[in-house]
């Protein structure tokens, strides 16, 4: 699970970002100050640092500077109400990786978050073959067997699979499974993951009504577990 810290004085923003992220699986910390988040960032290792950048006591601006300064190297995304261009150059070039200009939309802000993440992140790389229980997959030639036996799978199937699998362990909503596998404003409804998650037991799990690998998170999503 990682460990997001958001760094916010407007209190309403803070907690609508805190509640959102939590609904994703996120670990979230949160400051409404500047030494208060900068403390948090240097003793609790977070993932990403939701930044703002006007903040009392020290600047998001300084907060980005100081931890690169000491060479931390945890991902930044800065949240700024201002729209000029050099506000946002002069922060990344102090070292911060993302933006978002207030006010946003909370959907483009969590794809930002998870684009970044799995940027950093060399596991999330997505395998070319996969084994567990007696199925064998085969990514690259859309080759699924079970107990031996070929299994046939559409591509979207090999998609959800391969994401998951991708993700071994972690929580992944169905809101990110249509964006990384349909693609962003392609679907119809979370119904359509459903389905095919569905499908995907059926073919692949030895018992679809208890499954053992393709595992249900009420009011969240889906996780793999090899």
């Amino acid at each position: 699970m990682s460990r997001i810290l958001v760094i916010e004085d407007d209190a309403a923003i803070l907690r609508g970002l805190k509640d959102n992220l939590v609904a994703e699986s996120y670990e979230v910390l949160t400051a409404e100050d500047g030494e208060e988040g900068y403390r948090l960032a240097r003793e609790e290792g977070p993932d990403l640092i939701i930044l703002d950048l006007m903040l009392p006591t020290l600047s998001g601006y300084e907060i980005c500077r100081k931890l690169r300064d000491t060479g931390d190297s945890v991902l930044i995304l800065m949240l700024t109400a201002r729209g000029e261009e050099a506000d946002r150059i002069l922060g990344l070039d102090l070292g911060a990786d993302d933006y978002v200009t207030k006010p946003f939309s909370v959907r483009e802000l969590k794809a930002r978050v998870r684009a970044l993440l799995r940027r950093s992140d060399a596991q999330s790389a997505p395998p070319d073959t996969l084994s567990f229980g007696d199925v064998v997959v085969d990514f690259p030639q859309y080759a699924a067997r079970k107990g031996g036996e070929p299994v046939e799978m559409t591509p979207k199937e090999f998609g959800v699979l391969r994401y998951l699998a991708a993700r071994a362990g972690e929580v992944v909503s169905r809101y990110e499974l249509l964006e990384e596998v349909w693609g962003y404003g392609k679907f119809p409804t979370t119904r359509t993951v459903d389905n095919h998650i569905a499908a995907l037991r059926a073919k692949l799990e030895g018992d679809p009504a208890e499954p053992r690998h393709l595992q249900t998170v009420h009011r969240v999503g889906y996780k793999f577990v090899p």
